[in-house]
């Protein structure tokens, strides 16, 4: 039974949805990203890895169907990279070339986690709270998926539980596109506005390529995260290692006492990393170590371990705990041997976004004027704008209203989205304000 409290909370709820949803942009918002999520964009790590990016061509056919997109909203400046980054400028209305240019960026390809294929979007109006079944007896359920009980009277969009949704990141996308069709069509005093849409960021390989000779603006915002509200200025330190074990191969029939077998080498190298700082077992600030990859036979196996950390000293702790780890996996199997290589992916960005405070406080305000409350939360991963700040332009995140990403079990929240829409209208206009300051 259902407590007078919950009551008023729920019907508070349904108001603010109602409020938000019935703005005249919301129908081209979700008629663009229910369009933009059929595009197949998976990425491919592999690839990406060896320096090929994008590292899929379905990546550029969204970026020419986007540029195409761009170019039908008046913009001239529109071009896409040889490594497939979509760049677009809209230039200062007359008497704003003086504002600071300012850029918005997000991701066009899907993880490849879960196949992101024929993707067939599920729209469910005026959601009433109840759980949404989904195919293969995949259930969302407000019981367990809290979030849910935030979005009654909503709009929420899901795939149909085959494929992810890929609101990761076309909700970002159809964000901005349609921000900049609000600028465009009202007339709004502005300075200079870049866009960039990047490929491979999930694969770790968003920011390799980006023109930085194109891109003016010294402050930038990613349009990357999740629930409506949460902005974020820092992320974890990211660091993969590469660990090799070497063996020696025999007939397993008169393997004593010589074999050695690189597979168990692994075997032991992977029971040693702390089962209470995995992925699955940690939240909040907390670090841990993820194995992502593994092959091998009897005389050599690999394994790429992710350390994710938000404190560098920390991070460093972890990447020696690797090599001690490695090391006494090789002395307990006489005749082999081991490396390990350490490679970095990416930097928290906080230390650097808190030497430029304006744009974060730019940022807060723009999402209080829109009418919410700002979240502040860490990055349990890394964004572009992570990459993008550690190579000296700023660039904080910023929600898009989906959940769940790179599962089958993803959805969107229209009213969200929508309050990004406003997020950053409101943040051109306080850009533009400064020219008056």
């Amino acid at each position: 039974m259902k407590t007078l409290s919950h009551l008023i909370f729920l019907w508070y709820i349904q108001a603010m949805n109602y409020e938000i949803l019935s703005k005249d942009f919301t129908d081209k918002l979700l008629e663009r990203f229910l369009r933009y999520t059929r595009q197949w964009t998976t990425s491919d790590s592999l690839m990406a890895d060896q320096g090929i990016v994008p590292s899929t061509e379905r990546q550029r056919d969204f970026a020419q169907l986007l540029a195409q997109e761009l170019k039908e909203l008046g913009l001239t400046d529109v071009s896409i990279s040889d490594h497939c980054y979509l760049c677009a400028r809209l230039p200062a209305t007359p008497g704003m070339e003086q504002v600071p240019a300012v850029g918005f960026l997000a991701h066009m390809d899907t993880s490849e986690e879960v196949s992101g294929q024929n993707v067939q979007p599920q729209v469910v109006r005026n959601y009433d709270g109840n759980p949404v079944r989904l195919a293969g007896g995949a259930v969302l359920d407000p019981a367990i998926d809290t979030k849910l009980r935030r979005v009654v009277g909503d709009t929420i969009i899901t795939s149909d539980g085959t494929t992810l949704l890929g609101s990761d990141d076309k909700a970002g996308i159809a964000i901005i596109m349609t921000g900049l069709e609000r600028i465009i069509r009202e007339e709004r005093p502005h300075g200079t506005i870049e866009i960039i849409f990047s490929p491979d960021e999930e694969t770790g390989h968003g920011m390799d390529f980006v023109p930085m000779d194109w891109l003016t603006a010294k402050q930038c915002y990613t349009f990357d995260g999740s629930t409506g509200g949460e902005i974020e200025d820092e992320c974890f330190n990211a660091w993969k290692s590469e660990v090799v074990f070497t063996g020696k191969a025999k007939h397993t029939g008169y393997a004593r006492p010589d074999m050695v077998n690189a597979v168990s080498m692994m075997a032991d190298f992977l029971s040693l990393l702390p089962r209470h700082e995995a992925p699955e077992t940690t939240d909040n600030y907390q670090g841990f170590y993820c194995p992502m990859d593994l092959s091998g036979h009897i005389e050599e196996s690999r394994v790429t371990v992710y350390l994710r950390d938000f404190d560098a000293k920390s991070m460093e702790n972890r990447k020696k705990a690797v090599e001690t780890f490695a090391q006494a996996v090789a002395a307990k199997y006489r005749g082999s041997a081991v490396e390990v290589k350490h490679t970095q992916q990416y930097l928290n960005m906080k230390a650097k976004l808190d030497q430029q405070p304006h744009i974060m406080a730019n940022l807060v305000k723009a999402v209080e004027q829109a009418g919410l409350e700002p979240i502040f939360r860490p990055i349990r991963g890394g964004t572009d704008g992570s990459r993008l700040t550690e190579m000296g332009i700023p660039c904080p995140n910023i929600f898009t209203g989906g959940h769940n990403f790179h599962s089958r079990m993803e959805w969107a929240s229209l009213s969200q989205m929508a309050y990004g829409v406003l997020t950053l209208l409101n943040l051109v206009s306080l850009q533009a304000d400064t020219l008056s300051k």
